[in-house]
């Protein structure tokens, strides 16, 4: 390539830079509740087997249901249910019901609340948002939905390496699927990098193990390291909360490696990003 040429290439806009131009160009749309719900509500009974609520949730690629009992909602089921409250504390799924392991009260907010206020009843209320119109239920906020609208201001512009987690669950490649979901019910954490030969080069999750095996009925034993999402979607350490978002929205992951010198030093997730603009 000659220098012109180098030059040329050095001012053109890469393709994450467009896209993340057209991330920012989006956020005025994104004011109240309203506008960044999910409306499509799944919901299961407290009667159900975990083992259909498990299923329902990766035939959907969702990670929670509400639980309605008499038409009226009353708790909230998650992938984080399943994997904190049943398989760390050897709960059978076909044997256990909704109720057993169901969060309630049912979080909530109003589909007129301001996206700041959405932040911080989220991270308060340590959990998804369901959301009311009179009393009707409409639909449900998460925190993936949240990154989505944080808007260009001063709290997103701060550095993410303030928010991430430095201590990294992780597991070699020839580890089984069930050892890696008891790591992360047991450290409470949604995710594990996945190493080959000492090197991080793929990642575990919550909703891989929920739409995989748990949906699916998969051999919990079998290895983790052909089953992890791959390669790596990771971003620089000193990359503003904003930029992450975006990263995470345009990538559609929740979860995204911190990287320094060659080297991941943190993991952030979507959840992080909002208490960090809740602030």
């Amino acid at each position: 390539m000659t220098a012109p040429q180098e030059e040329t290439k050095k001012k053109l806009p890469g393709v994450v830079d467009i896209a993340y131009e057209e991330y920012k160009r989006d956020l005025p749309r994104f004011r109240i509740a309203k506008d960044l719900m999910s409306q499509d509500v799944i919901s299961t009974t407290p009667e159900a087997l975990l083992e259909d609520a498990a299923r329902l949730m990766g035939e959907k690629h969702i990670g929670s249901l509400i639980v309605m009992k008499y038409k009226t909602p009353v708790g909230i089921v998650t992938e984080r249910d399943l994997l904190s409250k049943a398989l760390t504390f050897g709960l059978i799924l076909k044997e256990e019901k909704v109720e057993d392991v169901m969060s309630y009260p049912l979080a909530a907010v109003s589909f007129l609340t301001e996206i700041k206020d959405v932040a911080r009843s989220m991270i308060s209320k340590k959990g998804r948002l369901a959301v009311f119109d009179a009393g009707t239920l409409v639909g449900i906020i998460t925190a993936s939905d949240l990154i989505k609208s944080l808007p260009d201001v001063p709290e997103t512009e701060v550095k993410v390496d303030d928010f991430m987690t430095k201590e990294l669950a992780t597991a070699d490649e020839e580890t089984s699927v069930i050892h890696v979901a008891k790591i992360m019910g047991r450290k409470r954490v949604g995710s594990v990098l996945i190493s080959r030969k000492g090197e991080p080069f793929g990642i575990f999750t919550e909703r891989d193990l929920l739409t995989t095996f748990l949906a699916r009925g998969k051999n919990l034993y079998t290895e983790v390291g052909p089953e992890c999402s791959q390669p790596l979607i990771v971003i620089p350490a000193g990359s503003s909360v904003h930029r992450t978002a975006a990263t995470m929205a345009l990538k559609h992951i929740r979860r995204l490696p911190i990287v320094k010198d060659d080297r991941i030093v943190g993991i952030v997730t979507a959840r992080d990003l909002v208490e960090a603009y809740a602030k």
